[in-house]
């Protein structure tokens, strides 16, 4: 019997935490209370069933949180699939929630084709479609509705 055929994962393991680094400084820790090893797969990932949480770090040390429900780690694109009740938070407040969110973890890039509601201190938006970097320094929304608040 093969077991890549049978969609079973190769490993599982409890209350993950993986802390990883970059030029020896902490650039994300990643931690669930579950994960699936799926490796052994044709199109290998990891699979987190019972929520996830992501501290991404910029040069500066400021922190960007993720949260979902479920997420889908995929090996050879370096891309994270996280689903139902994605928040995204960024040291500065600004918020994102939404049910899907993918993370490109090379680029840093954050996007998703759902519907989104986006929170800062100045504007609540709701919208379909929205892409950043990391700390939403980078923004585009695309299809918005919303109000955003002037200053005089």
């Amino acid at each position: 019997m093969d077991i890549n055929k049978l969609k079973i994962p190769i490993s599982s393991a409890t209350q993950i935490s993986s802390v990883h680094t970059d030029s020896g400084l902490v650039s994300s820790i990643l931690e669930s209370p579950k994960m699936y090893n799926f490796t052994n797969s044709d199109f290998p990932y990891f699979e987190f069933p019972e929520n996830l949480e992501v501290i991404l770090y910029d040069k500066n040390n400021n922190k960007t949180k993720i949260f979902s429900d479920y997420a889908i780690s995929y090996s050879n694109t370096d891309l994270i699939d996280l689903r139902g009740n994605v928040i995204v938070s960024t040291h500065l407040g600004d918020t994102l929630f939404t049910d899907q969110l993918y993370y490109e973890r090379l680029e840093e890039w954050l996007f998703t084709d759902n519907k989104f509601r986006y929170i800062s201190d100045d504007k609540e938006i709701y919208g379909v479609g929205f892409n950043s970097d990391k700390t939403f320094e980078k923004i585009k929304f695309l299809e918005v509705t919303g109000y955003v608040s002037f200053k005089e």
